[in-house]
């Protein structure tokens, strides 16, 4: 199993780091975990065009998690020379808001109808929300539905994703918690979002210092994944983002927790998840 991550960015704009986004692929199936910004070119840059997508998985509602699944939803349904539906698997109000993701492309999707005889409809989209230990199927593999805790917001969810050859945990945002701590039991991979603490608490804005009670410490994540027997601890999403020369700096501190392999990098940064 081959985890991208396309996206290792924070809300903060970064012009290195596109937005939160990760791409799972297991033989022949791909999935995108989450629709930060610049998911798409960072998709295309791996080497996958939105309609080769097996389906979406979305975390949780965040804004800086769905800014660009209405691209996704679009580039899919005008670069598809058939209908090919567009599988969204979120938490609770996942479909209210890809229903006003809908409404606010009303006029484009007009557009390109008046425009283009061989569209006979609009974009074809299934919404799914699960809740905690829902199990799904999306093609080779099987993903079951964990509760993470990311509050205020909520809810919010994790993903199991099991192939043939590895079993990987999407954490998305959110604070350790024996939810996580159960999904995550025995995979073979993990990823999850961090801060640095340490380096967020220099910053003199209280809006900033908020964001410390409900996402994931370097540490903290090592611990979960030190906890679950896990084998790869992938982090991304980082906040503040990494500069450079300070990759070692941040893989130490996971070290200190956790002594298996520790993947950390750049957009489109990827690693081969084995059985462990």
């Amino acid at each position: 199993m081959e985890i991208t991550l396309l996206g290792t960015g924070s809300p903060i704009p970064d012009p290195n780091r596109a937005g939160a986004a990760t791409l799972v692929r297991s033989g022949d199936t791909l999935l995108l975990v989450d629709a930060g910004r610049g998911v798409i070119q960072r998709l295309v840059a791996a080497g996958v065009f939105p309609g080769m997508l097996g389906a979406v998985l979305i975390t949780h509602l965040h804004s800086d998690h769905i800014t660009d699944l209405n691209d996704v939803i679009t580039t899919r349904w005008i670069m598809s020379p058939q209908p090919n539906p567009l599988t969204i698997y979120g938490p609770v109000g996942m479909a209210k808001v890809v229903d006003g993701i809908m409404m606010m492309l009303g006029s484009d999707i007009n557009y390109r109808l008046d425009h283009h005889g061989d569209l006979n409809e609009g974009p074809a989209v299934v919404v799914v929300e699960v809740s905690p230990s829902d199990v799904f199927t999306v093609g080779e593999v099987s993903v079951r539905v964990g509760a993470t805790d990311h509050r205020p917001c909520g809810p919010t969810v994790g993903f199991r994703i099991e192939g043939a050859d590895a079993t990987v945990v999407m954490g998305g945002d959110g604070i350790p918690c024996d939810t996580l701590d159960e999904l995550c039991a025995g995979a073979d991979g993990y990823v999850q979002t961090v801060l640095r603490d340490d380096l967020v608490k220099l910053i003199p804005m209280p809006r900033l210092q908020d964001i410390l009670d409900y996402h994931s410490t370097v540490e903290q994540a090592a611990q979960t994944a030190a906890r679950a027997g896990v084998g790869t601890l992938v982090l991304t999403h980082y906040v503040p983002g990494i500069g450079p020369g300070q990759e070692d700096d941040w893989r130490a501190l996971a070290a200190a927790h956790f002594s298996g392999e520790i993947i950390l990098g750049d957009d489109l940064t990827s690693v081969n998840i084995t059985n462990s």
